[in-house]
């Protein structure tokens, strides 16, 4: 074993040890009585093998937080297009990119090698979801899981999914449960992983043996590329082309679905088509159209199977295109 393997066997000796010797410290938990509790901790130790001691203790001080029902009631998404895109396609988000890009080049073009995902693509994740490390969320983690978990009902399962995946985290990463923070919706770090998919997708990119997506933006990198290429990202293929529709019924060329995506040559005897001349599109690419609303009228994108990729990460196609064109302007500059 490792001189940093040893030592973090210790921590996490260390912290689970310290844990239960203190419980004469315990906090209210605002979730102890809620009648889901005591189903939530069962499914956790049987999914994660903790005992009932160590998910009390995790859950000790958690506080409920109102305000995130409120947030999740009113999505940034609920925008038009012309709105949304101006949250992150500004100059100074642009300028933080290129600073970035440059400090972390070497990191960037060997995930972009490894993986086959554009850099492009990975600094527009970066700049979309943290502001590239500027904004990564200040919620307790904890408490904001908990909160959608006990009291979104709409997607309550999910979150207490993810409110278990989080603290089987922080003790096998020995660190207490309530010191991890993010966003309103329990997302974490550079790359705003949920806590399920850190152990699935996290990469120690920076080689010194401990996945830190909070703390290492060379981790992140590897990270996101490693999550992108594992839902299916194909290597030197495109993303989109924006395009222009020149038929009187939208609805009818618009994908209801991106994961059924329709011959080229279908779309263009109905009006689509790239515009950029330049741009020669196979009659058998399979792509889809999307229609975004501008303060002037309605705009159009084809998009390949990778654009769909990026929906993976968030479903919105309003994310997917901002992300694309700001890492596009941010690795053109």
């Amino acid at each position: 074993m490792s001189t940093f393997g040893l030592f973090q066997k210790v921590r996490n000796l260390t912290f689970c040890a310290a844990a239960f010797s203190v419980s004469s410290f315990s906090q209210a938990n605002d979730f102890a009585n809620d009648s889901q509790y005591n189903n939530f901790k069962n499914k956790t130790m049987q999914t994660y093998g903790l005992s009932s001691e160590q998910i009390d203790w995790a859950m000790n001080g958690s506080k409920n937080i109102p305000n995130i029902i409120n947030i999740m009631n009113r999505p940034g998404e609920s925008k038009p297009w012309y709105e949304y895109k101006t949250n992150f396609l500004s100059e100074g988000t642009i300028q933080r990119g290129v600073r970035f890009k440059t400090q972390y080049a070497d990191t960037l073009n060997r995930a972009e090698q490894q993986f086959g995902v554009p850099q492009a693509i990975i600094l527009g994740i970066l700049g979309v979801e943290t502001g590239f490390g500027a904004n990564k969320g200040n919620f307790i983690t904890r408490d904001a899981l908990a909160t959608l978990g006990f009291g979104y009902e709409r997607r309550a399962q999910y979150f207490q999914d993810e409110l278990a995946a989080l603290i089987a985290w922080s003790y096998k990463d020995g660190v207490a449960t309530h010191s991890i923070v993010g966003s309103y919706a329990g997302a974490v770090g550079y790359p705003q992983f949920m806590p399920s998919n850190i152990p699935k997708f996290g990469v120690d990119y920076d080689g010194n043996g401990h996945v830190d997506l909070r703390n290492s933006a060379v981790d992140a990198i590897g990270s996101i590329a490693n999550y992108l290429a594992q839902h299916g990202w194909q290597r030197n293929q495109p993303i989109a082309f924006s395009a222009r529709y020149t038929g009187n019924s939208p609805d009818s060329v618009i994908a209801k679905d991106l994961l059924q995506p329709t011959p080229y040559g279908v779309l263009k005897k109905q009006g689509i088509s790239p515009m950029n001349p330049v741009v020669q599109i196979d009659d058998l690419d399979l792509v889809n159209v999307i229609q975004l609303q501008e303060n002037y009228g309605s705009t159009y994108y084809i998009t390949y199977p990778n654009f769909q990729v990026i929906t993976t990460y968030n479903k919105s196609r309003m994310y997917a295109t901002a992300l694309w064109l700001l890492g596009t302007e941010i690795a053109s500059r």
